[in-house]
């Protein structure tokens, strides 16, 4: 039992070492990638993945060797990195807890106000050069190919993802048979071409946002997760670096257990050529 927090420490952190290879391979095959969707996920793949390696690096000497500096580095960037996911995802329920749609009477898909959303969320897609970023990934990605060719009955008995409620069509109530007639902005931005179609709409941005907002709220259980699993590992740790500073203590300069025996074998050796000169003499 006195090293098994060390076992359970080198095994975690040898998984977690061989996890972090594949994370930093996707991270670097998307920076190769011209599409611009996968470049939204490249840097933090890529920061994940080297912290991961780096703790596991340093965890693993640490627990199998007991080097116990190499263990108090493991605990410091163990404790950033749970203060870090700690403050994420506080941050992310406040920033994403506004937003969700509104529901469209007749139809099952729900519409999108970007005034729905959280300052710091609309100053994102606010930002022309942010905007033309996302805008290009979701030309890109043909989100709206299929909609364009639906029927008016396909509108009442379909439902739509949020991207495809405010960028693929107009807002459901414009009305273009009446002239000069007082409407949303976002009516006056439609246009059928499949290139512009909605994509300048403040609809659009808030599909996008809406997407920003569920995503991130499935990030945070998860983050929650991985607090809970790093706490565990981090306590375990800490019984590690005690039992690693005791081993560097007793047995100092990689002396090992053997010579805390020498001396009571010398002992018996001494008591022994005593033993023999009063024999002899």
């Amino acid at each position: 039992m006195y090293r098994f927090s060390n076992t359970v420490i080198g095994f975690l952190n040898l998984f977690t070492l061989l996890a972090s290879i594949p994370i930093i391979g996707a991270g670097l095959w998307m920076a190769r990638s011209s599409t611009t969707c996968e470049s939204f996920l490249q840097t933090p793949l890529l920061v994940v993945g080297f912290v991961i390696l780096i703790i596991s690096l340093a965890g693993f000497i640490g627990a199998c060797f007991h080097v116990a500096w190499a263990l108090w580095v493991y605990l410091v960037i163990m404790l950033f990195l749970i203060g870090t996911l700690m403050a994420l995802t506080v941050f992310g329920f406040v920033v994403t807890s506004p937003g969700g749609g509104v529901v469209v009477p007749g139809r099952t898909y729900r519409e999108f106000h970007l005034d729905s959303y959280s300052p710091w969320l609309r100053k994102r897609v606010q930002d022309p050069q942010y905007w033309l970023t996302v805008r290009s990934c979701i030309v890109g990605s043909k989100t709206c190919g299929n909609i364009v060719l639906w029927t008016p009955f396909d509108y009442l008995t379909k439902d739509m993802s949020p991207v495809q409620s405010g960028c693929c069509k107009p807002p459901t109530s414009c009305n273009y048979a009446v002239p000069n007639l007082v409407q949303d902005a976002d009516c006056y931005r439609w246009n059928n071409a499949p290139s512009m179609l909605c994509y300048a709409c403040d609809s659009c941005k808030a599909g996008v946002l809406e997407n920003v907002r569920r995503d991130w709220h499935k990030l945070s259980v998860l983050n929650i997760i991985m607090i809970v699993v790093l706490i565990g590992i981090y306590s375990i740790g800490c019984c590690a670096y005690q039992n690693s500073k005791r081993a560097e203590t007793d047995y100092p300069y990689g002396h090992n257990r053997m010579s805390k025996v020498r001396p009571r074998w010398d002992f018996y050796w001494s008591r022994w050529l005593h033993d023999r000169r009063n024999q002899l003499y």
